[in-house]
């Protein structure tokens, strides 16, 4: 989810409607902040028994805020621990030599923890269970910076275009995705080691599984995998999420940066230009792979862009990339269970001027039958979202022969549909968002949370340019401290979310920004602090109380002094709503990712990504040396659990 600043510039019949959670989305302006706990969302889905009552001020969180700061460390809240758990280079699969920075290997490298924590899930052991002591820890490797990696590199990724060999092996090892067996023991969390669980995927040395409705087309046939059935590694693994039955999902995200050679040149060269390929961050893998030439496997741009599922419990089961969920640039991959029995996957495409998508199963899930829910992501239908500006979420079905998307426009079949998702979402009129990254379903009420972290090109409401000027949804011109909007689904006569509808409402939860600046368009619900305010929101997770858990990805780029990613919380109804407070701050040049809870709400697992990452920041020379802060030993983004100093629950 890092910043795309540097990327090339891109340019049904419906049901009778069921009765809609409230009227909040239709005074959307008007009455939301002043609502009481209880009200929020009466006579619909009621908040867990377990809401706490709000304290002074409205907010029902009971910590004492971070203040802002900007400094070489993480910081928590008073009264809590953050314990780094798993960092860059520690051990992941048995006999996984001990991390050297100075001598880096790419055999050694697939064996250990990889870089760029990006998503975190925790995967209750056993199966099946809640356990909220033992379990396994599901992170995403979305990127590298190999000026913070290998030695003589002077700025942010030129060693893109100067890998040797070597260090391009340790590079791609360093991708993928990590699954790590730990367990609490006297109030700390610690690694298992050696554990037969434990596994890594890398960008170079794992195989994939292609299923779906793209699976063995000819636009996936490369020199290597003539069959267009099987992928050598994932890329760029941004945000994820976990199915009912069990698994996890990966969304591959800004796949484009990976490829040399002139896209121009080959017969993918408008789906390239519209997907933004072309040399960007890891150039040089195509001089020693010949397989990220474009020029020569043209088709091999077409294998990325997907959502990956992989059982954590089973290590020897392959990893599937599921074709049916669309290509495009997925934040995440959220699902939750819709009244009819279906799974209703969320995605978000993280590029500005880029859409919301829905995916829905055709089959319905079986909480009894697991095998039977294994392929449950191979059939359904993918839509786009369009964001009306009198409320309205109107949910487009991407389905071949329907409306522009035939023949006449280039598509010969749901497997093209689906390979070229974004230009399918063009012709359909859905609407371009202020990169639009996760999309989270909150398990207490319904309500859908997309995260619009910034849009600094959305210009203003009288534009020429429809695509671009700014509209209900995305309201504000040059928006550069981002926003979240609220979707609304309609429920059923047994009051339960109906998330395949054709329809929703929506609102906006929170503009971000800070309030004191003048003109800021900011909106939050009464009594945001100084310290309390945010910019750039990016992934979002849900405790068990139902309040929203803000992880941020721009803060230092917002006023003067800079301030540092991080956490911020809320509630999501009563008199805190939107009321966010500051509770972890990163280390300088460090994303917030994650977030993630334990089914008990009593840790909170949170992914420092790329700390160090700041103007002249290198290996040899960097900003900050955490976590370790040992001489020659570089920053090594790493795994946080945080854990409230009594046992007690974080947050309240």
């Amino acid at each position: 989810m890092n910043d795309d600043s540097s990327e090339p510039e891109d340019f049904g019949i419906d049901r009778p409607r069921a009765r809609e959670f409230d009227d909040v989305a239709a005074k959307r302006f008007g009455r939301r902040f002043l609502l009481g706990a209880g009200a929020a969302f009466a006579g619909n889905v009621a908040l867990d028994s377990a809401e706490a009552a709000p304290r002074k001020g409205g907010s029902t969180l009971a910590f004492r805020e971070v203040p802002q700061v900007l400094d070489e460390t993480h910081h928590v809240a008073s009264g809590y621990r953050a314990d780094v758990l798993v960092r860059w280079g520690d051990a992941v699969e048995k006999a996984a030599p001990a991390f050297d920075p100075a001598r880096l290997d790419g055999a050694a490298q697939a064996k250990q923890f990889g870089y760029n924590c990006d998503f975190v899930a925790f995967m209750p052991l056993p199966r099946g269970s809640r356990s909220s002591s033992h379990g396994l820890l599901c992170v995403n490797h979305e990127y590298t910076n190999t000026e913070l990696m290998f030695a003589g590199f002077k700025e942010p990724n030129n060693g893109a275009t100067g890998l040797t060999r070597a260090q391009a092996d340790v590079d791609q090892a360093a991708h993928g995705l990590s699954v790590v067996e730990i367990r609490k023991s006297g109030g700390r969390w610690r690694v298992v080691a050696d554990s037969a669980l434990s596994r890594r995927f890398t960008g170079g040395g794992t195989n994939f599984r292609l299923s779906g409705p793209v699976a063995g087309h000819a636009r996936l046939e490369t020199t290597a995998d003539p069959s267009g059935t099987r992928v050598i590694g994932t890329l760029n693994n941004c945000a994820g999420g976990v199915t009912p039955w069990g698994t996890v999902l990966s969304g591959e995200e800004n796949f484009n940066g990976y490829f040399i050679g002139d896209a121009n040149k080959t017969p993918e060269a408008a789906n390239h230009k519209r997907y933004g390929v072309s040399p960007w961050q890891n150039a040089s893998w195509g001089r020693h792979f010949p397989r990220f030439d474009v020029e020569k496997e043209p088709n091999e741009p077409n294998r990325f862009g997907w959502i990956v599922e992989y059982d954590p419990y089973d290590p020897k089961s392959t990893p599937v990339k599921r074709t049916a969920l669309g290509r495009f640039k997925h934040e995440g991959a959220t699902c939750v269970v819709s009244a009819d029995g279906r799974v209703a996957v969320y995605s978000g495409d993280d590029e500005r001027f880029e859409y919301v998508y829905r995916f829905l199963t055709k089959g319905k899930y079986d909480p009894a039958n697991r095998a039977k829910n294994r392929d449950l992501l191979d059939e359904g239908i993918l839509s786009v979202a369009r964001f009306d500006d009198d409320g309205t979420v109107v949910w487009l079905p991407l389905v071949f022969g329907q409306g522009p998307l035939t023949p006449a426009n280039g598509f010969n079949s749901q497997a093209e549909i689906l390979i070229e998702a974004r230009r399918a979402g063009d012709l359909l009129g859905a609407t371009p968002m202020d990169r639009p990254e996760d999309v989270e379903p909150n398990p207490l009420t319904g309500r859908v949370y997309v995260v619009m972290t910034y849009n600094d090109r959305r210009k203003a409401a009288g534009d020429p340019d429809a695509r671009q000027r700014a509209h209900g949804a995305n309201p504000r011109a040059g928006n550069r401290t981002g926003h979240i909007v609220e979707m609304i689904p309609p429920v059923s006569r047994a009051s339960r979310p109906m998330h395949d509808a054709d329809r929703f409402r929506w609102e906006i939860f929170l503009q971000a920004g800070n309030p004191a600046e003048a003109d800021s368009g900011t909106q939050y619900g009464p009594g945001v602090t100084a310290d309390g305010w945010l910019a750039a929101p990016d992934n979002i997770a849900f405790d068990p109380r139902g309040r929203i858990w803000i992880a941020t990805d721009g803060m230092p780029t917002q006023g003067k002094p800079s301030f540092a990613d991080g956490i911020w919380a809320a509630d999501t109804a009563g008199p805190g709503r939107a009321v966010t407070k500051r509770f972890f701050a990163t280390p300088r040049g460090a994303e917030m990712c994650g977030p993630a809870f334990t089914p008990d709400g009593r840790t909170l697992f949170v992914a420092v990504q790329h700390p160090g990452e700041e103007r002249g920041s290198t290996y040899d020379t960097p900003s900050t040396r955490w976590p370790d802060f040992a001489p020659g030993v570089p920053p090594r983004p790493s795994v946080v659990a945080i854990t409230e100093a009594g046992g007690g629950e974080i947050g309240s």
